[in-house]
């Protein structure tokens, strides 16, 4: 691997945390390459009359720079 670029999201979604990683990912890739990892950093949720309503990751999205 050459350098690597590190960049911060939040995904969110109204199903799970894991569905929120993987609506940013799919979100991300549209304009950037070379997506090699993920970190989540932190999980959150909305809450409203004792249901969660949306979950949220803020997550670190790892892509390889390209000449």
């Amino acid at each position: 691997m050459g350098v690597l670029i590190i960049r911060e999201m939040v995904g969110t979604s109204p199903r799970s945390w894991s569905d929120a990683a993987r609506q940013a990912v799919a979100t991300a890739s549209r304009t950037v390459r070379n997506i090699r990892q993920i970190e989540v950093v932190k999980s959150t949720a909305t809450v409203s009359e004792g249901e969660i309503t949306e979950y949220r990751v803020e997550l670190k999205i790892i892509f390889e720079y390209e000449d």
